[in-house]
């Protein structure tokens, strides 16, 4: 790969579109900066000194055009996907260039995969949604707890967080998903996305230590119900949240992260515990680290670097454990996520 590669980041002002800035240049990517502020646009370029800055809106496919245009790939940062994934994608296919999201928004990855998947495959291109902190780790840890297999009875993915001080781009994204619900709750079960009107419960998870056992949200779903079953035989996929994770979230005086170090990492730390059940024997993959929304960084950079170095298993739309080799993914992501994969 050429390290003079240019990458656009559609929502690069946001919160985690700065840290996806960071890390490209870490990696010596040429990085254009996009969205539909064009102030906060050039502040951001003024700090970094040599990103290109590039306006655009996702009503005005002509912006989006010329946002692209050179570019290697596009990584789209900005919530809620619902309104920003169909433009954005449709402006890489249309450039000829992969295409990486961020959405955690479950509705938003459904459409990418139902409405994109013929125009990505014909094209040949590279497009993967959801390549973040929720349903890209979820995927990757997924699929190498499975091995070889293709095949489970059950998915359970347990998100231990030690708190959750939401963006707002977060708040944002989950009232869309929640408007588009119409309240209702969601879960995959025998196979299908089903909506339901169930009260959440709480129950005890075993997480590794340092964390033990801890309360959880049952069915706290996220991404993962999504990715997962694209291309793995899982008919049912159980999402776990944190209980003080998912009462930060919840209150509406919940404040926004706040850097502590550096990097503007926020002091949230994750385990993030897969446990997978075929035949009667389980297998589990667990990963740890700080900040979801700083890590959601690397997981998107390397997805980017992984496709323009042709280290991919597949094309059109695909979630991460079918792109790409899960376990050796899982490793590259050291420093920032540390792993436990079954041998």
């Amino acid at each position: 790969m050429s390290t003079a590669a240019a990458v656009a980041v559609y929502g690069a002002t946001g919160h985690t579109g700065r840290f996806i800035v960071a890390e490209l240049r870490e990696r010596g990517f040429t990085t254009i900066v996009s969205g539909r502020d064009a102030t906060r646009l050039r502040a951001l370029a003024a700090e970094w000194g040599d990103a290109v800055v590039r306006p655009a809106t996702v009503d005005d496919p002509g912006s989006l055009d010329r946002a692209l245009a050179g570019a290697a790939a596009v990584i789209n940062c900005a919530g809620p996907f619902a309104v920003t994934g169909g433009p954005v994608v449709e402006a890489a296919l249309r450039a000829g260039i992969p295409y990486v999201d961020v959405a955690a928004e479950i509705e938003a990855n459904v459409s990418m995969f139902a409405d994109h998947a013929e125009a990505a495959r014909k094209a040949d291109i590279p497009v993967v949604p959801a390549m973040a902190f929720y349903g890209g780790l979820g995927d990757l840890l997924v699929t190498a707890a499975m091995g070889e297999r293709t095949a489970a009875d059950v998915a359970h993915v347990a998100y231990g967080l030690s708190s959750w001080h939401p963006t707002p781009g977060t708040r944002a994204a989950g009232a869309v998903s929640h408007e588009r619900r119409a309240g209702r709750r969601v879960r995959f079960a025998d196979g299908a996305l089903r909506y339901h009107d169930d009260q959440p419960s709480e129950q005890d998870w075993l997480f590794p230590e340092p964390l033990g056992r801890r309360a959880v949200i049952a069915e706290f779903t996220m991404a993962d119900v999504v990715t997962v079953p694209s291309h793995l035989a899982v008919p049912e996929v159980r999402t776990y949240m944190a209980a003080e994770a998912a009462r930060d979230l919840a209150g509406a005086d919940t404040p926004a992260p706040e850097a502590v170090d550096a990097l503007g990492r926020s002091d949230q730390t994750f385990v993030v515990d897969v446990v997978v059940a075929a035949g009667g024997a389980e297998r589990r993959a667990t990963a740890r680290g700080r900040d979801i929304y700083a890590v959601t960084a690397p997981l998107a950079v390397e997805a980017v670097q992984r496709i323009l170095d042709g280290r991919t298993r597949t094309t059109g739309v695909a979630s991460a454990g079918a792109m790409f080799d899960a376990a050796d993914f899982l490793r590259a992501l050291a420093p920032h996520v540390s792993v436990v994969l079954p041998d």
